[in-house]
């Protein structure tokens, strides 16, 4: 049996913050860290899918889906992600297990055909984001703010893969989402509203239609900016990695200056905590932030 499930998580931060965004994984371990938060590994969990194995083959995909959240049944935890790509594969697929017995037998058979432990459907499925607001709560956020963001104007960008469907999120998502929102004001900072903060950012087309992909994600950054934002932020890999590291070829492609730095949620409540670069990979993004951080007396 594993440990307590209270503020102890298997930990899964997806593919690109193992590879490509690893400042979204370092600044998670470290707000947890800080926070009281005890993030554990888990060494044996695969790729989730990201919704193209199961486009590809749906079976396959519920069955790496169920290997993962045995490994997370039999350490005691639910699982807590920093990618809403895996959040929505696993909120999908772990909703259907517990809904449709049948379904999850079938599944089972196959884990056990393989020597895995079957998934018996106890776990739930988190955003580390909605762990510091349900879980933890912001009364204590709010008692380890060192650096408060007064003043400082937040653009958060939800992303469409932990808001739709409504359902699927247990009441999280919808077209008017609130856990960013909470979070920024609890840190002392002012939300931005924008048009843009709940649709997608256009990772998923990047290839196949790339001047679609910079007009949705420079648009998006450029609304933002053009409301007052100092920052943006998401809880999303992805759409970092939208919004951030191709804002410079969108601002190209649409002939417009942006300029708005972007970071992980996960950044921005580090930042507010007293974490300095070394620990939140701040120096990592694509628009350097020192400079509006230090606006607002705080020091990266």
């Amino acid at each position: 049996m594993g440990l307590s499930k209270d503020l102890n998580y298997a930990y899964y931060p997806g593919c690109a913050a193992k590879q490509i965004q690893k400042e979204a994984d370092w600044s998670a371990r470290a707000i947890a860290e800080e926070l009281g938060i005890s993030l554990h590994d888990m060494p044996k969990a695969t790729c989730c899918g990201a919704g193209n194995l199961q486009e590809h083959d749906p079976a396959a995909g519920l069955a790496v889906n169920a290997r993962i959240f045995s490994q997370a049944e039999e350490m005691g935890m639910d699982i807590a992600t920093i990618c809403n790509t895996c959040l929505q594969t696993f909120s999908y697929a772990n909703q259907r297990f517990k809904n449709e017995p049948e379904l999850l037998a079938d599944i089972n058979e196959v884990l056990t055909a393989a020597g895995i432990r079957p998934y018996e459907g106890t776990i739930d499925v988190k955003h580390l984001a909605w762990v510091l607001v349900d879980d933890l709560g912001l009364d204590k956020v709010k008692q380890k703010v060192q650096n408060p963001l007064s003043g400082m104007k937040v653009a958060p960008f939800y992303g469409c893969h932990a808001l739709r469907p409504f359902e699927v999120f247990a009441g999280r998502g919808g077209e008017r989402p609130l856990y960013l929102d909470q979070l920024i004001q609890a840190i002392g900072g002012e939300v931005v509203d924008y048009q843009g903060k709940d649709k997608c950012c256009g990772f998923h087309v990047m290839l196949a239609g790339e001047e679609d992909f910079l007009s949705m994600s420079g648009g998006h950054a450029l609304n933002a900016k053009n409301e007052g934002a100092d920052v943006m932020v998401s809880p999303c890999t992805l759409c970092d990695m939208a919004m951030g590291a191709y804002q410079a070829k969108a601002e190209k492609k649409m002939g417009k200056k942006i300029g708005l730095p972007e970071m992980s949620i996960s950044q921005l409540v580090g930042a507010s905590l007293g974490l300095g670069k070394d620990r939140l990979g701040t120096d990592r993004l694509h628009q350097d932030p020192t400079a509006v951080f230090k606006k607002y007396g705080v020091e990266l």
